[in-house]
């Protein structure tokens, strides 16, 4: 597919726009949590915590980085797309990276989010918990999926 797109493991240095990534993709999804973060704060936990913990791959063009996609074992921690490159294969070509690599993943997304239930359903992920929230700081309900690769 001749489209442009690079994907390449990200670097301490390109924390910055993959949090800038997440902030627009989060706050386009769910408004009402907005705000709940400064993008100084998401700049700490994605240069700290996230990059520590976790292998973050991104999406980009010469324009800069359109997607990330932070997991580790057994884990997708966070997949965002900036809103207006959605619908457009980059997600699927991300999380199929993650999936090329493992047997079981688990991810949580918030119950409101639909069209991130509809992507990752679409995927192979079953729902098998759900929550009212009081665990997550947003104090959102939210589901836990699960994904297994069958032989």
């Amino acid at each position: 597919m001749n489209d442009g797109l690079t994907f390449r493991q990200l670097a301490l240095a390109d924390m910055e726009a993959a949090s800038n990534v997440f902030r627009t993709a989060f706050d386009a999804q769910l408004p009402w949590l907005a705000g709940l973060h400064k993008r100084e704060e998401d700049r700490v936990f994605w240069s700290g915590y996230l990059f520590s913990n976790c292998v973050i791959w991104g999406a980009a063009r010469q324009d800069g980085l359109l997607g990330v996609i932070a997991f580790r074992q057994g884990w997708v921690d966070q997949l965002y797309i900036l809103p207006h490159m959605q619908g457009r294969g980059i997600g699927s070509r991300l999380l199929g990276l993650v999936t090329a690599s493992h047997v079981r993943l688990n991810l949580w997304t918030f119950q409101k989010n639909a069209g991130a239930r509809r992507f990752y359903e679409s995927k192979g992920f079953e729902a098998v918990r759900e929550t009212d929230g009081a665990d997550n700081e947003e104090h959102e309900p939210d589901i836990l999926y699960s994904w297994r690769r069958y032989a």
